[in-house]
C-alpha cells in the first residue's frame, strides 16, 4: 500500500523483479526531465557547486525579506530566517527542494517511492536517507533539524508520534504539501506553482522559485496548446484494486492533468481526490484510455494483465484497443513533476498531435 492514500492491493504479491521494473519505468520522460531541470538549475544559479546556504554570502542574501509568515494547512509559522537543516518525508518534497538548489540545506530524506529524476540523482544520493518509509520522530530529531517538510498527511501522523504539534514542542517548524489541505475546492496546477513559490519564500530563494514556475508553466502550456483542437479523450485512472477500482476523482491534481492534456476523466464527478468505484461503472463509462499509476508494490505489468484478463471489461474501448498510459504516481502530485505528467498524457491521448 502506497503511503498517504488508502489503496486496496491485489491479493497477489509482486516479485522483486517486477517491483524493480515498475520503479524504473518512463525513461523518455525522465530523460526529458534531465534537460529541463538542469536548465532551471543553471538559469537560477542553483547548481550544487554554487554558494552554499552556510556561507556568509548566501546567509546575507537569503535573510533579506525576513521574517516571513506562512499559513499552511491550519498552521501559521513565522520564520525569522531561512531554515538551514531540513528533513523531507516522502520523495516529492525532496525533489522540489533539490530543484530549487537547496541540497546544502537538507539534513535528511525518507520514503523514496519512484526512480529519482536523473538531473537530481547525484544530489539526492548525497543526502542521508533516514528511512525507506516514514522515519520515527526520534530518528528525525537525531538529525538536529529546524524544518520538516511532509508530502502526505501521514508524514505528521499523530498516532506514530510525528504530529506537527510534537515537532513544534521540540522547536522544529513544519510544512505539509498543500495538496493535503485543498479541501473540497480541489487541486489544480496553480497549487503546484503556489507550492514552489511558498517553499522558495520560506528558504529565501524566491527568484529561483519564480524561474522554476516559469519553466514548468511553459512546458504545460506547450503540451496543452498542441492538443487544443483535438477532441477530448475519455480517461479512466487505474490506481489499484480488484473487487472494485481505486481511481482518481474530480478533486485531485490528476483530474486537472487529464484536462490539460486534452482528456476527460470519466470519474470527474467523484467528489474526492481518490475513491472506489465499481467495475460496472467503468464499463458503463466506456473509457478510451486507461491511465495506470505506477508506484512501489504491484507492477504495471501485473496491473495490465489483470485488466486485460477480466471478461467484464472486454468491450471497454481502452481494453479492446489496449490503450494505456503509464504515469509514475509521483508525477501526479503537487511538485516539480506535474509538467511531465501533462506532456506524457497529452502524447498518450493524442499521439498524432506530436508527429
Amino acid at each position: 500500500m502506497h503511503d498517504g492514500h488508502s489503496r486496496p492491493l491485489f491479493s497477489f504479491s509482486p516479485s522483486p523483479a517486477a517491483s524493480a521494473a515498475s520503479r524504473g519505468r518512463g525513461p523518455a520522460r525522465l530523460a526529458a526531465a534531465v534537460t529541463a531541470l538542469s536548465a532551471i538549475l543553471l538559469t537560477a544559479g542553483c547548481g550544487s557547486s554554487g554558494t552554499t546556504a552556510d556561507s556568509p554570502e548566501a546567509g546575507a542574501s537569503a535573510a533579506k525579506g525576513f521574517p516571513v509568515t506562512i499559513d499552511n494547512c491550519g498552521v501559521r509559522t513565522t520564520y525569522a530566517k531561512p531554515p538551514s537543516r531540513a528533513v523531507t518525508i516522502h520523495q516529492h518534497p525532496a525533489e522540489l527542494m533539490l530543484s530549487l538548489g537547496l541540497k546544502d540545506r537538507m539534513a535528511g530524506t525518507s520514503y523514496p517511492d519512484s526512480a529519482v529524476l536523473p538531473a537530481l540523482r547525484e544530489d539526492f544520493a548525497s543526502i542521508p536517507q533516514l528511512s525507506k518509509q516514514a522515519p520515527s520522530f526520534e530518528k528525525v530529531l537525531d538529525t538536529d533539524p529546524d524544518f520538516v517538510y511532509g508530502g502526505y498527511a501521514s508524514a505528521f501522523a499523530e498516532k506514530e508520534g510525528r504530529s506537527r504539534k510534537a515537532f513544534e514542542d521540540a522547536g522544529i517548524d513544519t510544512y505539509l504539501n498543500r495538496e493535503n489541505c485543498a479541501g473540497k475546492k480541489g487541486v489544480t496546477m496553480q497549487d503546484t506553482y503556489t507550492e514552489i513559490r511558498t517553499i522558495g519564500k520560506i528558504f529565501g530563494v524566491s527568484d529561483r522559485a519564480s524561474a522554476l514556475v516559469s519553466e514548468l508553466r511553459t512546458r504545460v502550456d506547450k503540451a496543452s496548446e498542441a492538443v487544443k483542437d483535438a477532441r477530448d479523450v475519455s480517461v479512466f485512472v487505474y490506481d489499484s484494486g480488484d473487487k472494485s477500482a481505486f481511481t482518481a476523482g474530480g478533486k485531485g491534481l490528476g483530474n486537472e492533468l487529464i484536462k490539460l492534456a486534452g482528456g476527460k476523466n470519466v470519474f470527474s464527478d467523484l467528489d474526492d481526490v481518490f475513491g472506489d468505484v465499481s467495475w460496472e461503472q467503468v464499463v458503463d463509462r466506456k473509457p478510451d484510455v486507461i491511465a495506470i499509476y505506477d508506484y512501489a508494490g504491484t507492477s504495471v505489468a501485473q496491473k495490465k494483465k489483470f485488466l486485460l484478463s477480466q471478461p467484464a471489461l472486454a468491450d471497454v474501448p481502452a481494453i479492446k484497443n489496449k490503450r494505456f498510459v503509464v504515469l509514475p504516481l509521483t508525477d501526479t502530485l503537487v511538485g516539480v513533476r506535474s509538467a511531465d505528467a501533462v506532456g506524457d498524457l497529452a502524447r498518450g491521448l493524442h499521439p498524432d498531435s506530436f508527429k
